[in-house]
């Protein structure tokens, strides 16, 4: 009869698979010290080897950084643009004579990618680029934008004086998408008619402010106060609507600032900015370097070690 598994026994077995793997680990990376101690006149060379590929492929003329950019998207979506993003990610299907294909074909850029922009509290300003994509569309902590998107691509260190280029060709291979142009004409006229709305209501508002009230005291009588219209009687006050004004200002100076950053599909909030921090770094690809001569070496030493029973278990 099966026994049904509480969640101690959970817990128990748990923690079993993980000594088991502890002493699995343990074993053999003793295995690998021993043949290390016992041929090391082959684990040495080969380890000397794989820190001088590492230090090879770390030098300054192959070092490869990363370049970002916020790109604002005025009027397509996040899946218009990732449509017309794609063929730069596999480098397959360009349109004919696209600027991008000099600088993709040459391997001169590569590693195209995407990532979501954050805005936590909501009010259309980008907080930080979710770079470890840990966010979510349904996420209601950190919003994703609808019109924003980080680029990225990779690029060699000796090729670094074409990114202004190559920012000109990507924004030309992406503006000239038939889908994009079209939902950037809608934006645009809607824009526009927005920006009109906003100024005839920041007029009326301030016209508001020219006009006298009068406020007649709680014990007059009602028929001091008005006369058919025209005859007013009480204090006579100004009155601001200053809050009004504000909010209604705010809409304004973002509806003008939309439009003047509206000149194409996409356009860059900021020019590509390189990241200081090298993809492959010099301590990172000898430690890395190192590691792998290491395994590869130990692999090597455990198949002399075994060349009798390998050959034994080949003759059969």
């Amino acid at each position: 009869m099966e026994r049904e598994m509480n969640f101690w026994d959970l817990c128990v077995a748990f923690g079993r698979a993980i000594g088991r793997g502890c002493r699995a680990l343990w074993n053999v990376l003793a295995r690998m010290i021993r043949l290390t101690f016992r041929y090391w006149w082959l684990v040495l060379p080969l380890m000397i080897l794989a820190v001088a590929g590492g230090y090879y492929y770390s030098r300054f003329d192959n070092t490869k950084f990363r370049v970002n950019a916020v790109a604002l998207l005025n009027g397509p979506t996040i899946q218009q643009f990732e449509q017309a993003y794609a063929p730069m990610r596999s480098q397959l299907l360009l349109p004919e004579g696209s600027p991008m294909k000099d600088y993709l074909y040459g391997g001169v850029v590569n590693g195209f990618e995407t990532y979501r922009v954050v805005d936590c509290l909501d009010d259309e300003t980008d907080d930080f680029i979710d770079f470890k994509r840990k966010s979510t569309p349904t996420d209601t902590v950190r919003v994703q934008m609808h019109d924003r998107l980080c680029l990225q691509f990779r690029i060699k260190v000796h090729h670094m004086h074409l990114v202004p280029q190559i920012e000109e060709a990507l924004l030309a291979t992406l503006n000239a998408n038939p889908a994009m142009q079209e939902s950037y004409a809608k934006y645009v006229e809607n824009l526009r008619e927005e920006v009109a709305f906003n100024h005839r209501q920041a007029v009326k508002l301030d016209s508001l402010t020219s006009c006298y009230y009068f406020q007649t005291a709680a014990n007059a009588l009602p028929n001091m106060h008005a006369s058919n219209g025209v005859n007013f009687f009480g204090e006579r006050k100004v009155r601001l609507f200053l809050d009004d004004i504000y909010e209604q200002q705010a809409h304004l100076q973002r509806g003008d600032y939309r439009l003047q950053l509206a000149t194409a599909p996409v356009v860059l909030e900021n020019h590509f900015a390189v990241d200081p921090k090298p993809i492959n770094g010099r301590k990172k690809c000898l430690a890395v370097a190192l590691i792998l001569g290491w395994c590869l070496a130990c692999l090597i030493a455990e198949i002399i070690d075994k060349r009798k029973a390998i050959y034994a278990w080949l003759k059969q």
